[in-house]
């Protein structure tokens, strides 16, 4: 008699079927760097597949296993930037949080490579719905988490008052930044912008 031991061992065992294709890690991450570098120095309107490909040192057949066509590559690397974000200050008081917050976002931002894909991007959203929700969520969804903390730790050391307007202390935080570095671009912040700006914004935060 056979035993349920007996028929493991006869029964042959399951292979991968045959023509399996196995996405190695460090291609998918060469190619997510091309697609940065291929942005921030022709643009997305004549960002190819090939251009890509060639800039990753790969075949066009490699980023066509893992995407369909540019859009969807596009989308996928910026909605990647949500999930990054930015490390949540914990200073222990407001200005200083948001002093930090300043600082870090500021360098995001003058990032060369960002500096120059963002306002090419954001054009490319008012053409394209998919691109629209894609930068929204890395743009304002990774800000959003890290302001709701900073606004949590300020509450709980009474700096703020309970029930504040979210979106409008949001606003507050971020939009002071982004238009200075993203719609105006200027190229070097004023001296003492960033305290200027956090001193502002940690009153105004305190009066709503």
């Amino acid at each position: 008699m056979t035993t349920n031991a007996d028929e493991a061992q006869t029964r042959p065992r399951r292979r991968a079927p045959a023509g399996a294709a196995v996405l190695r890690e460090d291609v998918t991450e060469a190619i997510r760097a091309a697609v940065f570098e291929e942005l921030a120095s022709v643009g997305y309107a004549r960002m190819s597949i090939e251009g890509i490909a060639r800039r990753a040192g790969v075949g066009k057949t490699a980023v066509y296993r893992r995407w369909k066509s540019k859009l969807h590559l596009v989308l996928d690397v910026v909605s990647a930037l949500a999930v990054l974000g930015l490390p949540v200050p914990d200073t222990g008081s407001l200005e200083g949080d948001l002093r930090l917050l300043y600082e870090l976002t500021s360098r995001a931002l003058r990032h060369p490579v960002a500096s120059q894909i963002i306002p090419d991007l954001q054009a490319e959203a008012a053409r394209n719905p998919e691109i629209a929700e894609a930068m929204q969520k890395a743009l304002r969804d990774g800000q959003e988490g890290v302001a709701s903390k900073i606004l949590a730790g300020a509450r709980q050391r009474g700096e703020i008052r309970a029930g504040i307007d979210g979106e409008l202390a949001l606003d507050l935080i971020s939009g002071p930044l982004y238009w200075r570095s993203v719609v105006i671009r200027s190229p070097k912040l004023p001296k003492g912008y960033l305290e200027a700006l956090t001193r502002a914004t940690a009153e105004a935060l305190k009066a709503l």
